[in-house]
Order: C-alpha cells, then structure tokens, then sequence
C-alpha cells in the first residue's frame, strides 16, 4: 500500500532541495489539522532525525537517510510503539523540468490510509507552491537575507511566521522571557531590554502579548494591557537606540470599536468607542519612539485569523465537525478574517516593502457575515449547521462587555493599503482558505 503524488513549483532544483533542508520546512509543510507538534527538525537530510509529538505522549521519530542532492532524500519511521504498527518509508524525489521549474514528487509507502496521505500531500504541495511564490515577489520587491528578533515566536502566528522567514533564507532570533537555548534566542526582560538586545538585527517583529480572550474583569483588563503598552514601548525606545531597518508590531481591528453598522472599515477610518478601541490606540502610540527615532513603524490590525491549529476556529472545528455548529445570535454581525498563511505573507511583506507604514489591516478582502461564515464552514465539513446560539449564551464565560467587543463584535474591515499596493493574497475567499486548512 502507499500512494505517489506529484506536483510542478516554479522554481530551480537546487533552491528546491535546499529549501526542504532549511530549518521551518516541517513546521511549513505539517498540516495544521492534524493533531501534531513539530518537536525537532532534522538538521541533515543524509543524516538527521525529525521528531514529532502526537497526542498521550508518542512521538514519531523518522530517521533520514539516502539522500543524494539535489535528486532525492527518504525518512523512515524509528520509532517504538509507532513502527510496530504503522509501516512508513517517505521518498521524496525532486526532478528538473526545465531550470527553473522543478516536479516534486512524494513516493509513500505505508499501511496508514490513502485518502488520509492524500490530503497530508496535497496540502503540502499547495503550501510549498504558495511559500515560494511568496519567497520569489519579496525578491522582487528587493528583499535580501534579513536577520529578524522576534517576540511571540511561539506563538500560532510566530511559528507560522518563523517558518516562512526561515525557508526563505532570513535568519529569526527569538526573543524569550525564559533561559535562552542556543545562539538564535536572547533573554527579553520585557520592561527593561537589555541594551545589547538587538545587535545585529535588521528587523523587529513584535507579537507578543496576553490573550484577549475571557472575561474583561479589572484583572484580565490590567494583564492584556500591561502585556502590551510598556513592554512595546520599551521595545520601540530600543529599536530606536539600535537602528534596525523596520519594527512591525501586532495590533488589531478591535481599534474599529465593537459595531460600526454596514460601515466598511479601511485604515483611515477613525478610533471606535470601548474598551478595545482604546487599548488599540495606545498599544500603536507605544510604537511611537520608533517613529521618532526615524524607523519605518508598521501596525499590522489583525483581523480573526483562520487556523485549526489555534484561535477561533480550532475551538469551532470540532463542534461544526460534530454538527453542533450554527450561527451565533443574529448571525448579522460582520466577520473581518484572515487565514494564517496570508497573514504571515503581510508580515513578511512588512519587513521588506517601504511603502507600507502605518497601519495596516491584516484582513481578507471579503468579509463575511457570521451567517454566511457558519454555512461555509459547515459546507466544508459536510455538516448541518443549525443550531444557533444565542446571543445571551457567550455571557456565561465572557460576561457582558467580553460578549460585546469579542463573540458579538460587527467589524466590516477591508485591507485598503494593502489593495492599493496589488498585494496578492493566496485565499482570497473563505471557502477555499477552509478547504486548505482543514484538508478538504
């Protein structure tokens, strides 16, 4: 048994294979619906070993061996109890069409089923093609090998980001709050950086900061902002002191306010009213030293982002997946989304493109009302979706106010700068962005 899939990428067989061989290409080519962790990469396509997590502990060691480059390399699983049943031998075969087209070929042999490595390799043909597409418009666009410092690299979006920077060439160093572990990680004492911080970077990219979810008691208030204000503050003060070319810093469309109407949303729309709103604006002002220190300051406005691996929908997915999915309270609210992949492109583009500045709305260019989004998602997963919540149902756990600026919250936000510039975005539309990240 096993299965053979092939598919043709746009680019050199020798940028091909060293691509597979950079750190972040298994990260980059795991399927997000697939209960799995990346735990280690193998640093040797002759000679390494890649390591995943699954869930009640096991771990599945494939060893990598055969490899003749640009040609071909193989994994094979090691690991106990795994082998003793599944039976697993990965080929991966890599042929010159012309020379700057490549066919990829995955060569399976295995007892797990086929119409499960088939969606396994189908995503990471489409995932490979769109990573280098993405690779080559930002060599167009004149971006050269950067060295990045990243916080919230562990994060849904900065493991997404950090693989795509990786593959592509840059190098990431991880700001972290704990002991750092190797040369690509530095300590990050959020309210005091150390001087020496950012030494050699080219790029700050700032992700880092509490969950918004939950309740918005005085507690949870005073941990979402000081997770933000003061630590990009400092952040900014220093990257101003260092002189890296760019600092580009999360924010979100909770700066538009909870409900604006039908209103469509671009950037130069003003600051709503609540809570949010108000947390918004002064988390962009704390990016303001940048500014002054003669940076180029983004402030990428995310809108709900799409990934089962995290957020929003990896709490939907398994109850749409069990049918118990509908919309929630009128279902009329506006739903401004952007699946994981584009969103890592706009970052990537911010670190590259002198023309974006400011803020940016990190949004698809169709936004959807929670009706229609609750029918698309249901469609994907070939379930009714016809339980609808009501709208006093979220109060339970987030209260009134986390109900109005979260579960309830109307924002018809559109990604105005970033269509001025043409940008290209991999999935446009809600459905095919689903049917990408949930393999159907």
């Amino acid at each position: 048994m096993g299965l053979t899939g092939s598919a043709i990428v746009q680019a050199p067989r020798d940028e091909v294979f060293a691509w597979y061989g950079r750190p972040g290409a298994v990260v980059r080519l795991t399927p997000p619906w697939m209960p799995v962790r990346v735990v280690q990469e193998a640093a040797d396509l002759a000679d390494g070993t890649a390591v995943l997590g699954f869930p009640l502990g096991l771990r599945w060691v494939a060893q990598h061996r055969g490899a003749e480059p640009p040609e071909r390399f193989v994994d094979v699983l090691e690991s106990a109890p795994l082998k003793w049943v599944v039976r697993w031998r990965h080929t991966h075969e890599f042929e010159e069409v012309t020379p700057q087209t490549t066919r990829v070929i995955d060569r399976i042999d295995s007892n797990v089923p086929a119409v499960l490595l088939r969606s396994m390799v189908a995503y990471r043909h489409r995932q490979f093609a769109d990573d280098l597409a993405a690779h080559q418009r930002a060599v167009e666009g004149g971006m050269r090998p950067l060295t990045v410092a990243m916080t919230g690299s562990h994060g849904t979006i900065g493991t997404a980001l950090s693989a795509l920077l990786t593959t592509s060439g840059h190098r990431v160093i991880r700001l972290v709050r704990g002991q750092a572990n190797g040369p690509d990680e530095r300590v990050w004492d959020v309210d005091a950086p150390a001087p020496t911080l950012l030494e050699g970077v080219d790029a700050v990219v700032h992700l880092a900061g509490a969950s918004i979810a939950g309740r918005f008691t005085a507690e949870h208030r005073k941990a979402i902002r000081d997770s933000r204000i003061g630590p990009t503050a400092a952040l900014a003060r220093l990257a101003a002191e260092s002189s890296p070319e760019v600092f580009v810093s999360a924010s979100a469309i909770g700066y538009y306010g909870p409900d604006r109407g039908d209103e469509l949303l671009p950037e130069s729309a003003g600051r709503g009213e609540g809570y949010l709103a108000e947390l918004v604006e002064d988390w962009e002002n704390a990016t303001r030293p940048a500014v002054d220190g003669g940076l180029r300051v983004v402030n990428v406005r995310t809108g709900l982002v799409q990934t089962p691996a995290g957020g929003v929908l990896r709490l939907q997915y398994p109850l749409f997946a069990a049918g118990l999915g509908g919309p929630l309270g009128s279902g009329r609210q506006w739903q401004a989304w952007i699946g994981i992949d584009d969103l890592a492109d706009i970052y990537h583009r911010a670190l590259y493109d002198a023309d974006l500045s400011g803020p940016v709305n990190a949004v698809a260019p169709e936004p959807v009302r929670n009706e229609e989004y609750t029918k698309t998602l249901a469609r994907v997963l070939h379930r009714p979706a016809f339980l609808r919540v009501p709208a006093f149902a979220p109060r339970v756990l987030l209260g009134q106010e986390g109900t109005d600026e979260l579960a309830l919250a109307s924002q018809r936000v559109v990604p105005t700068r970033l269509t001025d510039l043409a940008h290209t975005f991999r999935h446009p539309a809600l459905e095919p962005t689903l049917r990408h990240l949930l393999g159907r």
